[in-house]
């Protein structure tokens, strides 16, 4: 599964987390593969800021499912600095970390500005420099690491000084150049659909067809992410998904961030015929309903991408008096797909 973290209306940040940490609880014991955390920047609605922390947060509440990153967005910040967060991860959790790495800001340009220039190592340049970096991670992460030229001479540069293990590195995207970057360098690859929606089928074929085999993957290896509300019937589920479906609509029409609404609120509002339009697509392309209408249609999706998993990212809010340490909506879902 997929979490970004949402900070609902009543919460803060602590209890967001302690809401995270809950579920990921839960995924652990239904036996989910994966549990992935985003990178967000400057949203109220958004307390997956940095996945590193959270990864090892969520890690140390586990005990065998695989966590990572969805994704570590690589033009923010050095390789080096990632390198060795994610070996020092995989050091303390052997087996269990997966590193995903995406070429998206995860903010506003002012919020990217502020990551890329604050401490003075990250330019604007950084996303032309993308698979350099991408090499670089990989190359320092490995036992022997890298030789670093400097002034003639080859200084070593490792991300960690006894790594027995490497983290399973995936590239993300939503447009046909991480598919074209994946193939090329054979990396496992994912593509965004909870996000994009569009395009799916497009870059999966672009991944495969022109995959060429690394030593570490010999073969195209691939999932998609889907957004996901289930509940005891097709109505609730999609009441639940209705604050996610309206948060949604802020972010692709320029309106105001806010945190994200409890259920009642959302039924409140009164969209325009347009946007409400705009809704209704949405929730065409996410996976809301019934036990039995969910996994229908996520069979149906793994079936017509070919994929090898399906990551669901549970977007079920809360209604009025839930305790804000927990999201039952979002727990709930988990079990009603393992079930």
């Amino acid at each position: 599964m997929l979490d970004l973290v949402p900070v609902r209306s009543d919460q803060d940040t602590g209890e967001a987390l302690a809401s995270t940490l809950a579920m990921a609880r839960v995924a652990d014991e239904l036996g989910y593969e994966r549990y992935w955390l985003a990178e967000h920047h400057n949203m109220p609605a958004v307390a997956a800021t940095n996945p590193p922390v959270l990864i090892g947060l969520v890690a140390g509440a586990t005990s065998r499912i695989r966590v990572g990153s969805g994704g570590v967005m690589l033009p923010n910040h050095a390789p080096l600095v990632i390198a060795e967060q994610f070996a020092l991860l995989e050091a303390a959790f052997p087996g269990r970390i997966d590193l995903g790495i995406g070429r998206a800001p995860g903010s506003d340009p002012v919020t990217s500005y502020a990551l890329r220039h604050g401490a003075g190592g990250v330019s604007d340049e950084a996303v032309t420099h993308f698979p350099e970096y991408v090499d670089n991670v990989l190359a320092m992460m490995e036992p022997d690491g890298v030789g670093l030229s400097v002034q003639g001479r080859t200084y070593p540069l490792k991300a960690t000084p006894g790594a027995r293990s490497v983290p399973t590195i995936w590239l993300l995207g939503s447009s046909d150049y991480s598919a074209r970057l994946a193939a090329e360098k054979g990396m496992p690859y994912v593509f965004a659909h909870h996000f994009s929606g569009s395009g799916t089928a497009e870059a999966l074929e672009l991944y495969r067809s022109t995959f060429r085999p690394s030593p570490e993957l010999a073969e195209p290896r691939t999932f998609l992410t889907v957004n996901v509300s289930v509940a005891e019937t097709d109505e609730e589920a999609y009441r639940l998904a209705l604050p996610q479906l309206q948060a949604m609509l802020t972010l692709r029409t320029g309106g105001d961030l806010r945190p994200q609404r409890l259920v009642e609120e959302a039924e409140k509002v009164e969209l325009p015929q347009a946007h409400q339009d705009l809704v209704d697509a949405m929730a065409q392309r996410w996976v809301i309903g019934s036990p039995e209408t969910a996994r229908a249609r996520i069979d149906e999706l793994a079936a017509t991408y070919d994929v090898d998993e399906v990551m669901v990212h549970p977007v079920g809010a809360a209604y009025t008096g839930t305790d804000p340490d927990r999201s039952p909506a979002r727990e709930e879902t988990l079990r009603l797909l393992a079930g």
